[in-house]
């Protein structure tokens, strides 16, 4: 574990560094631009299969459920493109709605394996999730591969047929540090978990990455509205900045809660708070002042990936859009193949070796990328923009 730990810390050091520094200079924090090799779902329209379908298996609906639509949109979009270009091969999108909770989970996912024509599958989104249908995946040999859950452990199973789309928080959390201390200037930081596999996760990395630096700390829960004695805590601390492990449904009104009770300290969210609900859940002023880190790209330069979301799916792509797309475009790579069973598709994904839009895609035999770039994001004039890459 240690050494898959160093392995991929080094692997976000050496990523492409098109974005410049973490610094949010305007000048140095330009999106990646699209690779001219980047895979496309349309192929060469060539391609042949015949009664195989792909789900979507994540939060449609449930607290934090604008992270799973962004990624279920994401594949939306691939499927329409590649179904357009590809009449011999017409694959079919089928959606199964975990609200991302751990405990609906496993029997979502029976139904999931129960359907013979899917192939492969697209999520699940959150670690929680994820770590309880594992098993339930592995057994039944179907391919999973999320765009979004960062757990460190959800690797150390054994599984074979787990991939992951980005970055895990063993790489998220040096590089939040790094951006705290380095780029924001902190030398006190509390850092604030809540109670989900993600959150608790997530904050034991950047409490690690951050060492002395760290503090202060407390827990919040999930659902916790009323974070008065959290607050408290944090203004008795006086702390440089403050780091959220945890969801924009609780992150929103803690910052709001926050800069209400007068705290001056910079807030900075992970992925699981870098979206627009947090910016409306915190208001105008608290959110004004927000920082966030995401192992995810920022899509800015992919101009013709951008219009067709938006076109197509009716709303601009969110966090971890571009990536479902592109972990959708690699499973549809398999089946214009006319691969025909779970079995060759995993084997598949397991040997893949291509540059999509986000990164380059090429797996260990852990289920985890060796290109694994981090970035840091801010709100500007109401809307969360880019600010550069950190590793």
């Amino acid at each position: 574990m240690l050494a898959a730990a160093a392995s991929l810390a080094l692997g976000a050091c050496a990523a492409r560094d098109q974005g410049g520094s973490a610094g949010g200079n305007t000048a140095s924090a330009a999106a990646p631009s699209q690779a001219a090799n980047a895979a496309d779902p349309k192929g060469d329209g060539k391609g042949q299969c015949s009664n195989v379908s792909l789900a979507y298996a994540g939060t449609i609906n449930g607290g934090n459920a604008a992270l799973g639509v962004n990624i279920l949109k994401g594949a939306d979009l691939a499927i329409k493109q590649h179904n357009q270009a590809n009449p011999n091969c017409q694959v079919t999108l089928k959606q199964f709605d975990t609200e991302g909770k751990p405990d609906k989970a496993p029997g979502v996912v029976t139904q999931v394996i129960g359907t013979p024509d899917i192939l492969g599958v697209v999520g699940l989104p959150f670690s929680g999730e994820s770590k309880a249908v594992g098993d339930l995946f592995n057994n039944a040999g179907l391919v999973t591969i999320t765009p979004s859950a960062t757990a460190v452990s959800l690797t150390t199973h054994g599984w074979k047929t787990f991939f992951r789309g980005m970055g895990n928080d063993s790489v998220q959390g040096p590089a939040a540090a790094k951006f705290l201390t380095d780029t924001l200037k902190a030398s006190k930081v509390c850092v604030i978990e809540d109670d989900s596999e993600y959150g608790t996760g997530l904050a034991s990395q950047v409490t690690q990455a951050l060492g002395a630096k760290a503090t202060c700390s407390d827990k919040v829960k999930t659902g916790q509205t009323d974070f008065s004695a959290v607050v408290n805590k944090v203004q008795s601390a006086n702390p440089d900045a403050i780091f959220y492990a945890g969801y924009y449904q609780e992150a929103g009104p803690f910052a709001q809660q926050l800069n209400d009770k007068g705290v001056n300290a910079k807030f900075v969210g992970p992925d699981g708070v870098k979206d627009m609900e947090f910016v409306k859940g915190a208001g105008a002023t608290a959110a004004a002042s927000a920082f966030f880190t995401c192992p995810c790209v920022p899509e800015d330069n992919f101009k013709d990936f951008t219009s067709a979301f938006t076109a197509n799916e009716g709303q601009a792509p969110g966090t971890y859009s571009a990536e479902g797309y592109d972990v959708t475009t690699i499973l549809l790579k398999g089946l214009d193949r006319g691969l025909k069973d779970r079995a060759s598709l995993l084997d598949f994904v397991k040997n893949y070796d291509g540059q999509g839009l986000t990164k380059h895609f090429k797996w260990n035999a852990q289920g985890e990328l060796f290109d694994t770039p981090v970035w840091s994001y801010k709100v500007q004039n109401g809307k969360i923009v880019n600010n550069g890459q950190i590793s």
